[in-house]
């Protein structure tokens, strides 16, 4: 800083100490405020060319920028960085730095340039900072600025302090704000995390100045268990020097989540490139800021919710749904508990919506209402850092509620494939970080709804390695006999079999039908729903008459105990129909399944899905008894009846659609029959994807059709495509694989291959 000379007098205004400068022309160029040093791993990233590009504008003057981003990305270096550029380059003649955390420190730093400059007594900063920005104003013979306002943490801090528009001026501001009320005075600049190169050479870079080489697959592997985030790299980076410790011995550390992620980074004396704050305590005033705002008291809770589930994408509708408004109201009505005033009202959608904007303003997430099945997305370090301090009662809570949450938004149909991926994919993240509330005092719901949704995706390997785990869980925390542990061990028998290990789900499904007498008894519904699922699994092994004669044991059963309206006592009904038929007895499948809608209309209604799916079966079975003409009459009025109340995307109603198409075939018109798989196919693509078995065995059904319109050799050409996902997607071993091995061996002797 450019110092006068003769006499000086301090003057002690607040917590700066100012000095009156002497009454002689100021020389050019001057700085006031101190550059943060370059850090040691600086990296020349993107946002360093797009900040110079943003400020030169294209030949247009873009007078202010906003550097916005969450904490830790970098921002200050970022403008420390053009800011010294500017100054090297002489492209200024005055360079103003200021910490700009308060309203006081922007008045305080304008105060002190006044007093450089104009020699402006700093004894009324206030008067000062007027003084100085009113000669940043136009006027001739005006020297070049920059203004440098580093982390403002509030834009109401800066009313009437921002530096004017001015051709030969500029200003630059850094906040983790994102208000519009900054977007009015300049271009907002957003800074993102690291990209994996630049996170990957931060580190080695930081290591090689020590002397220090890893493995660059494994400071990749550790760049992304931080998220890429510069703070955090640059903290690690200096952990791993101090501690001398491997990458690889780090990773585990940091995957335990035992430990905090305080204990992992250095100590607050130590952080490198004079950080002031840890990474795992750098958002806690950002929290508060937010608590602050429009809805008062409500973002630290969301924010807590949050940091539960997927740092990737939360949908909306989780955080929105009844069970978080409830809690929200809980704390809420905790905070005003020793207040005189009336109890507050209960939570609404549109507060916790505002609660979100609020941590968006802060940048303490990112909030995207259009991404309606990702709308909100927070950093892991931040959501480590905000579970850390809580308690393990207070965890448990959160999982508790993020599960109902979870449930609530679940839907019973998932016709939305992007939302069902997305609650799995929370579910996981939910799991991951509190396995142990999921599974007290039983396992949540929540869980086996995972395992159903992956198995329903076609995606049977997954529900399979899911819900193996979870047996595993359930039998470590609640013990092999626990109502939990047997549903757990139901599941994955039931998931073994469609994935295609029929022995393999019958010797389990036998050994948890002696478990389920010797613990709940015959009559429970639990072991009662066990003999179905067994006798279901014998049918596929090839027994159809032994499923049959099964399921008529168990149909007395039920009616014994449950009664003949229950809904288990008619689904029973429905399987004993169904395998009477593949046992060959068509006509009698087709009478019980006839008598069964009879019933169904009854009590459930017209409309009820189980009504429809049997109809659906029973025109399947008049088709197999050899009416296909009333069979497809049937089918037709079933798909009216599914559109209308299911919608054209419900599987059932696909399935009907199939199956109309399949007689279409046997009628006598492959050629009619192959375009209406076709249109089908496109719309299984789209609603259940590429691979689930479904859409695979529209592709075979297709595949077949394209040979009977005397199209053999495209047969071949679609089959071995379909093979190999097949393979891919079920192995070597399941049914439906076997078929299409066996079709497209058909087909090659249909074109002549051996």
């Amino acid at each position: 800083m450019h110092a006068g000379q003769g006499s000086l007098a301090a003057h002690h205004i607040g917590q700066v100490t100012y000095q009156a400068a002497a009454r002689h022309a100021v020389s050019w160029p001057h700085q006031v405020g101190v550059i943060p040093r370059r850090a040691g791993s600086f990296q020349d990233r993107a946002e360093v060319h797009r900040l110079r590009s943003a400020v030169e504008g294209g030949g247009t003057a873009v007078l202010c920028q906003v550097l916005s981003g969450m904490g830790g990305v970098g921002k200050t270096q970022l403008a420390a960085d053009h800011a010294r550029r500017a100054w090297a380059d002489g492209e200024v003649d005055l360079l103003v730095w200021v910490t700009a955390a308060t309203r006081q420190a922007v008045i305080d730093a304008y105060a002190q340039a006044a007093a450089d400059i104009l020699h402006v007594e700093p004894a009324d900063p206030e008067r000062a900072a007027t003084s100085f920005l009113a000669w940043l104003e136009p006027a001739p013979g005006r020297p070049r600025w920059l203004i440098v306002l580093d982390d403002v943490a509030d834009p109401a801090d800066l009313r009437d302090l921002w530096p004017p528009a001015h051709p030969r001026g500029r200003t630059l501001v850094t906040t983790r704000r994102r208000d519009a009320a900054l977007v009015t005075h300049g271009r907002l600049v957003p800074v993102g995390l690291f990209t994996p190169a630049e996170a990957t050479a931060h580190l080695q870079q930081a290591l090689a100045a020590q002397g220090r080489h890893e493995p660059e697959a494994n400071l990749a592997a550790l760049a992304e268990d931080l998220g890429h985030l510069p703070l955090a790299l640059s903290q690690a980076a200096a952990y791993l020097i101090d501690t001398h410790i491997t990458v690889a011995r780090y990773r585990a550390r940091l995957a335990d989540r035992a430990r905090h992620l305080a204990d992992l980074l250095p100590e607050p004396g130590c952080l490198p490139d004079d950080q002031s704050t840890p990474a795992a305590a750098a958002w806690s005033l950002s929290v508060d800021r937010a608590d602050e705002l429009r809805p008062a008291g409500l973002a630290r809770p969301m924010l807590s919710l949050a940091a539960m589930l997927d740092p990737n994408g939360i949908p909306d509708r989780v955080l929105t749904g009844e069970p978080v408004l409830r809690y929200l109201t809980g704390h809420r009505a905790f905070q005003h508990r020793h207040s005189p005033a009336p109890e507050p009202p209960s939570v609404t959608g549109e507060e916790a919506t505002g609660a979100l904007r609020a941590l968006h303003r802060l940048s303490l997430i990112d909030h995207s209402p259009a991404e309606a099945h990702q709308a909100v997305r927070v950093h892991q370090i931040v959501q480590r850092a905000v579970r850390d301090p809580l308690s393990p009662d207070h965890l448990d809570l959160l999982a508790r509620i993020a599960a109902a949450a979870l449930n609530t938004a679940w839907p019973d149909t998932e016709r939305d494939a992007g939302l069902a991926s997305a609650l799995r994919a929370n579910t996981t993240a939910l799991n991951a970080c509190a396995e142990g509330a999921l599974h007290q005092p039983a396992v949540h719901g929540v869980l086996y709804r995972l395992g159903e949704s992956l198995g329903r995706a076609g995606q049977v390997a997954a529900a399979v390695h899911q819900l193996q785990r979870l047996a595993d869980t359930a039998t470590r925390y609640l013990g092999p006999d626990h109502p939990s542990t047997l549903t757990s061990r139901a599941n994955l028998a039931r998931w073994r079999g469609q994935a295609g290990d029929t022995a393999g789900a019958v010797a389990a499904i036998t050994l948890l039908l002696e478990d389920h007498l010797r613990v709940l008894g015959p009559d429970h519904p639990n072991t009662l729903t066990t003999r179905s699922n067994l006798a279901t699994l014998q049918g596929r092994a090839g027994d159809a008459a032994g499923a049959a004669a099964a399921l008529g044991a168990l149909l007395e059963d039920h009616l014994r105990v449950l009664g003949p309206d229950h809904s288990d006592t008619l689904t029973t009904r429905n399987n004993l129909a169904l395998w009477l038929g593949e046992a060959g007895d068509t006509a009698g499948a087709a009478a019980a399944l006839s008598a069964l809608v009879e019933d169904y209309l009854r009590v459930l209604g017209p409309d009820h899905p189980n009504t429809l799916v049997t109809r659906n079966n029973l025109a399947g079975w008049r088709g197999n008894a050899g009416d296909p003409a009333g069979a497809a009459a049937a089918f037709a009025t079933v798909l009216e009846d599914q559109l209308r109340v299911l919608g054209p995307d419900d599987p059932t109603t696909l399935a009907t659609r199939f199956n109309l198409a399949h007689l279409r075939g046997e009628a006598g018109d492959p050629a009619g029959a192959a375009d209406d798989t076709a249109a089908l196919l496109e719309d299984r693509l789209r609603v259940l994807g590429p691979d689930h078995p479904d859409t695979l065995t529209t592709r075979h059904k297709l595949a077949s059709l394209q040979g009977r319109a005397g199209n053999p050799a495209g047969a071949v050409v679609s089959l071995t495509a379909l093979l190999e996902d097949f393979l891919r997607v079920l192995g070597p071993d399941h049914p439906h694989t076997r078929s299409t091995l066996a079709g497209l061996a058909h087909w090659r002797r249909e074109t002549g291959e051996r």
